[in-house]
């Protein structure tokens, strides 16, 4: 059946948009013109792009710039798209060229649409709600996009932070769990100084409250806002109760205490803040990439391999070699943090890539930010559950590794000195013996001292302190 169209203008000219779609001919232009990605923009950030609009009609009818009939419709219309109606009307690609005009575009069109048949007018007619006149009164695309994207993070960074407080207390359990397992240390991959496992996992629980800390700062900066600064900060063609008042309101409607810049210039055409989150963001995914690395080694095996700690199974691991289980868990988290990586350097490309009064390049950097948080978030949520909490240790096996180490010969070297206590280490290692028959072979102690110098436990930290 032939699709019935209706026809729209624009500067450009006439194009044909399907009569019963809520966007407009400007989302039409650009859903052809930017077949980039095949994805479609986050719901959290129409979500946050809609709530805007909302704010934005309800001052300016405060303002009386515009009747309550309008902006009431315009409202309504807002609320039905954050409760996630007309989802298949936003139809442009996440990255799209003109610095998110297009995205802006798109939303004026359905909240224009939708208000106009509230008023009992017909869709693409615009004579009661025009998209630009109404939906975008004392706006600009430059600070309507660039506020949601910062909502937008703060919208996605709270179940990250959740996540991460949740991994920490995982890692700080399996602490305390293994306070008792004696494992050897290890110094680029070779054996070390004796430690505990608990000491391991705490160590890991505290980088992951550092990473925490280092992510809710940045994200600090997403509250500054340069809603009101319309095209480059100057505020044109918004009322002074406009500006005085939009960012108040929508904090109130958004829930966050948002403040608008004291430079409407500088949050206008410069990203550094969209940098920062990303920095941080990687230096989460970097560290936890780092701790899945340590915990595939340490779970390596399990017969040829170091096998101190045993993962927790959670599916086949080869479709050939029978009984397999692969580390599963700690691999995605590794591609997760590969992935916002790359991001990161996308990211840093195009804040550095605007110029003058704006930045042209932030859907990139909004489709990439946005994907980097969702999927850390599912990864340390997927880490947490299907791996951290199950960890079990092989005590005894951790206990025969480091009492056969030449390693421990460290503890030697405050009473036989460092070049004695290598001499030991050596031997020990040539003759497949311990340290401890070779002190005593040679006589080089009492072996009550030996075993004080050699207990495990006077060498941890934990047993230090006690």
């Amino acid at each position: 059946m032939e699709m019935k169209m209706r026809m729209e203008a624009d500067s450009i000219g006439t194009m044909p948009v399907p009569a019963e779609d809520y966007y407009g001919v400007q989302a039409q232009r650009a859903e052809r013109n930017f077949q980039i990605t095949g994805y479609r923009m986050s719901p959290a950030f129409l979500q946050n792009l809609a709530l805007i609009k909302k704010a934005a009609a309800i001052v300016n009818w405060e303002a009386g710039l515009m009747d309550k009939d309008k902006a009431g419709a315009v409202i309504r219309s807002a609320d039905e798209v954050m409760a996630g109606a007309f989802a298949d009307a936003f139809i442009v690609d996440p990255v799209q060229g003109g610095a998110g005009t297009s995205a802006n575009m798109n939303m004026n069109e359905v909240i224009a649409n939708r208000a106009n048949e509230l008023l009992g007018g017909h869709l693409g007619a615009y004579d009661k709600v025009h998209p630009n006149d109404h939906v975008n009164m004392a706006q600009s695309t430059n600070d309507v996009i660039p506020t949601a994207g910062k909502m937008t993070v703060i919208t996605l960074m709270r179940p990250l932070l959740h996540e991460l407080d949740r991994l920490g207390r995982a890692l700080e359990e399996r602490s305390r769990a293994f306070e008792d397992v004696i494992k050897m240390g290890r110094t680029q991959l070779q054996d070390a100084v004796p430690m505990t496992l608990g000491e391991s996992f705490g160590g890991y629980s505290s980088m992951v409250r550092r990473c925490r800390q280092r992510l809710e700062r940045a994200c600090r900066e997403m509250r500054i806002v340069n809603l009101g600064g319309t095209a480059i900060g100057s505020g044109i063609n918004a009322s002074p109760y406009y500006e005085s008042h939009i960012v108040p309101r929508l904090s109130r409607l958004f829930g966050t205490d948002l403040r608008q810049a004291d430079d409407l210039f500088d949050a206008t055409e410069n990203l550094d803040s969209f940098v920062e989150v990303s920095g941080a963001l990687k230096a989460c995914a970097i560290s936890l990439s780092k701790m899945c690395n340590d915990l595939r080694l340490l779970s390596s095996g399990p017969r040829c391999g170091l096998n101190e700690i045993n993962l927790p199974p959670m599916q086949n691991g080869s479709s050939i070699m029978p009984g397999k289980v692969n580390p599963v868990i700690p691999e995605v988290v590794n591609q997760a943090a590969f992935l916002v990586a790359g991001h990161d350097t996308t990211i840093a490309m195009a804040a550095e890539a605007g110029q003058m009064e704006l930045n042209a390049f932030e859907p990139v950097v909004f489709y990439q930010l946005f994907e980097s948080i969702t999927a850390m978030t599912g990864a340390v949520q997927t880490l947490t559950d299907n791996c951290i909490r199950g960890i079990t240790a092989n005590a005894q096996h951790c206990a025969e590794l480091e009492e056969g180490s030449a390693g421990i010969a460290t503890a030697l070297c405050p009473a036989l000195g460092y070049r004695k206590s290598a001499e030991i280490a050596k031997k020990a290692l040539r003759e497949n013996r311990t340290v401890r028959d070779i002190v005593l072979e040679e006589k080089l102690m009492p072996a009550d001292e030996l075993d004080r110098l050699l207990n495990p436990r006077t060498m941890t930290r934990v047993k230090k302190s006690a």
